[in-house]
C-alpha cells in the first residue's frame, strides 16, 4: 500500500463517518452530534462525534482517527512479534450506539487500516460489526446476520462463515462463558486479496452497518418499557464494559499508543450497574437472553 492509496482510504473513512452520523441523526429528533477535534501527540489526530441524551439514543459515538507512531503498541504486536519496534500509521472509524429503549440492541462497528513504516513495511485492513441485545428478537438477529451474509457473498462463498465465526470467538468473555452479544462479522490482517479487493471489502462492511442496524431501531424504539427493563439493561451493559476494558484490542491499542482517552472510551455506556450474583427469574424475559449468548447458525433457524 503506497502513500496515495493510504490517503484514498483515509478520505473514504472520513466520508463514512459523515454518512453514518447523518443516518443515525435521521432517527433522533431530540439530540444532535457534537464534534470534538483532537491531536495525537506522536502525529495525526481525529474527529470524535458524540450524541447524548436523545429520545432514541442515550449515547452514540462515531469517531474517525488517523494517527502515527514511532513504535507499534503491544496490542498490535501480540500476534505479530516480528513487527515490534517498527513505526506505524493507522486510520479508522469506530462507533458504538447505546439506545435508550432496552428493546433496542446496542451496536458496534469498526473499519480500519494499518501500515508499518519499518524496513519491510506491511499493511492490512480490519473491521466488522456486532450486535448486543438485552431483550432479543430472533427476527432481528436473523436480519442482522442476513445483511452480514449478503455483504460477504460477492467476496467468496466461505467469507461470511469465516468472519462470523471469528466474531463469535473475538467477542467472547471467557470468565463469563458467554458471547458479548449475537455477533456479526469480524476480520483482521486482511491483505491477501491485494489492495483493491481488500479495500472494497472494508468499504462494503462499513456501508452495511446502517442497513443492518437502523431497521431494528425503527422497529423497536417505541416499544413500551419500565424501570425494571432499564435496570436489566444497565446490568447487562456491565458485560460491555468488562469486554472493552479487559479484552478489546482496539481499546488497548488506543491507550498504549497514547491516544486521546475520551475518544477511546467513548464506547462506554452512559449508565451501567453491577449487581452481585444477579440471577434472572426463571422463565422471565430477562432469562431468555442466555439462549442468545452462545454461537449459533442464525440463518439456518428460519
Amino acid at each position: 500500500m503506497n502513500t496515495d492509496q493510504f490517503k484514498e482510504v483515509t478520505a473514504w473513512l472520513q466520508g463514512l463517518q459523515e454518512r453514518i452520523c447523518k443516518q443515525l441523526q435521521s432517527v433522533e429528533a431530540e439530540a444532535a452530534f457534537v464534534e470534538d477535534l483532537w491531536q495525537h501527540k506522536a502525529g495525526g489526530g481525529g474527529r470524535s462525534r458524540v450524541m447524548q441524551g436523545g429520545v432514541v439514543f442515550e449515547k452514540a459515538g462515531v469517531g474517525f482517527s488517523h494517527v502515527t507512531g514511532a513504535e507499534m503498541p503491544k496490542a498490535a504486536t501480540a500476534k505479530r512479534p516480528q513487527l515490534a519496534g517498527q513505526g506505524f500509521e493507522a486510520a479508522g472509524v469506530s462507533l458504538v450506539v447505546h439506545p435508550d429503549n432496552p428493546y433496542v440492541p446496542t451496536s458496534h462497528a469498526n473499519v480500519r487500516v494499518f501500515r508499518t513504516t519499518g524496513e519491510k513495511p506491511v499493511w492490512w485492513f480490519g473491521g466488522g460489526f456486532d450486535l448486543t441485545p438485552y431483550y432479543p428478537f430472533a427476527e432481528d438477529v436473523r436480519h442482522w446476520h442476513q445483511i452480514a451474509h449478503d455483504v460477504c457473498q460477492p467476496f467468496g462463498d466461505g467469507v461470511y462463515t469465516q468472519y462470523k465465526a471469528w466474531c463469535d470467538r473475538y467477542f467472547y468473555l471467557p470468565h463469563r462463558g458467554e458471547t458479548r452479544g449475537v455477533g456479526g462479522l469480524f476480520f483482521d490482517d486482511l491483505n491477501s486479496w491485494g489492495f483493491q479487493r481488500s479495500f472494497a471489502f472494508m468499504q462494503a462492511v462499513g456501508e452495511a452497518y446502517c442497513e443492518a442496524y437502523l431497521p431494528i431501531v425503527r422497529k423497536r424504539h417505541a416499544t413500551p418499557f419500565d424501570e425494571s427493563h432499564k435496570a436489566f439493561q444497565k446490568y447487562r451493559r456491565g458485560r460491555y464494559v468488562e469486554f472493552n476494558l479487559v479484552y478489546d484490542r482496539g481499546t488497548l491499542f488506543g491507550l498504549q499508543s497514547g491516544g486521546r482517552t475520551e475518544s477511546i472510551l467513548m464506547s462506554m455506556p452512559p449508565e451501567v450497574s453491577f449487581r452481585y450474583n444477579y440471577q434472572p427469574e426463571e422463565g422471565s424475559e430477562e432469562a431468555l437472553l442466555a439462549d442468545y449468548l452462545q454461537p449459533r447458525d442464525w440463518l439456518s433457524e428460519k
